[in-house]
């Protein structure tokens, strides 16, 4: 446990890149005032945790310690706890069938609803407090196809009815349970083509659920490492599978292949993996930036490419076709073969 606490206080520290470029507007969301102008070297957070684009290709930037900030194309509007957003660092973002923008936070979800947003302020539905969730921060939350949301806190899965937030249950192998990151906490959740779901432990490595029954994929079976952070199907029907101390494996259904530090990546710590529109895999890898597998030749992206974030947390392809990554050391993206540090002015295009 003490190794991983020492791994998450490193994900603290940011590497600042400053880059000059146009002006942007900076409000928060209960500000009446001119915007704000402000020096282009500030970063939009010093740990870029999420990005998300929506419908409208908008993107939500979550955050460790300021919450979530939405950039619609014009103005950098900030949502925290005085904005009516229940929630300061942010660990997970989902969109549902109704295009409705789900967020964890280190006090429980929170909901952004479109259909309730018509005055021209954003409201948030918060699911927080100790009536949700045990009381436990989450770590994920994902919305599956069928509008079931789920969310993974640090001693389990939680499952939204509409109403109420349930205990999912998994069959762990043993009781292990914390104040702060246990076993059973769910980095990650998806579903895959076929409708089963997928879940990461910090420590029993993944279980796939078909509806009725459970299967555990460890070790024993393959899997590099049993502290899983994040899973994704690609679109041959593979599950990719990052994990905290034993590189990325990739699942065929029958065999795990497993690339490590002993031939393939710089660290075995990877956050998060992410199919593009081509078809390529990204992942991080602690320290080396993120790498790009194309299902041949692994590319790095590091500091010499212009990403200077060693702690990658979140890759994104927007609408446009162009790669963006956050983590310590604020908002990158990709421009050619090299990365652009993005602050809160831009360069946005």
């Amino acid at each position: 446990m003490s190794t991983i606490l020492f791994r998450l206080s490193i994900l603290m520290i940011t590497l600042v890149s400053c880059k000059e470029s146009t002006t942007t507007k900076i409000i928060t969301a209960e500000s009446s005032a001119l915007p704000t102008q402000i020096k282009s070297s500030e970063q939009i957070a010093a740990f870029v945790r999420h990005i998300y684009e929506d419908k409208h290709g908008h993107f939500w930037f979550g955050t460790n310690g300021l919450g979530v900030a939405h950039y619609d194309g014009d103005t950098l509007s900030y949502y925290s706890l005085k904005e009516g957003f229940d929630g300061e660092q942010i660990t997970g973002i989902s969109e549902d069938q109704n295009q409705n923008i789900w967020f964890a936070t280190n006090r429980g979800a929170v909901l952004y609803d479109w259909t309730k947003n018509q005055n021209g302020r954003k409201k948030f539905t918060n699911y927080t407090g100790s009536q949700y969730f045990n009381g436990e921060r989450l770590w994920s939350i994902y919305a599956d196809r069928t509008n079931v949301v789920w969310a993974g806190g640090i001693n389990g899965i939680f499952k939204f009815n509409g109403i109420t937030w349930n205990p999912f249950i998994l069959p762990y192998p043993e009781v292990d349970k914390s104040d702060f990151i246990s076993g059973r906490t769910t980095w990650g959740i998806t579903q895959d083509r076929l409708g089963n779901y997928w879940f990461s432990t910090n420590g029993f490595g993944v279980f796939k659920y078909d509806g009725s029954e459970f299967i555990r994929y460890s070790e024993e079976e393959g899997l590099t490492d049993n502290h899983v952070d994040q899973i994704i199907e690609d679109t041959k029907g593979n599950m990719w599978i990052g994990t905290r101390f034993g590189g990325l494996s990739r699942f065929d259904g029958q065999v795990f292949t497993n690339f490590t530090d002993q031939e393939h990546i710089g660290d075995n710590e990877v956050c998060v993996v992410y199919e593009d529109s081509k078809g390529d895999i990204w992942f991080s890898s602690e320290g080396f930036g993120v790498y790009r597998y194309d299902g041949e030749t692994f590319t790095n992206y590091g500091e010499d490419q212009g990403l200077m974030v060693r702690a990658v947390q979140t890759i994104i392809e927007d609408g446009k076709g162009r790669i963006w990554v956050g983590g310590g050391g604020g908002l990158y993206r990709l421009a050619g073969n090299e990365f652009i540090h993005v602050t809160k002015t831009g360069p946005w295009d």
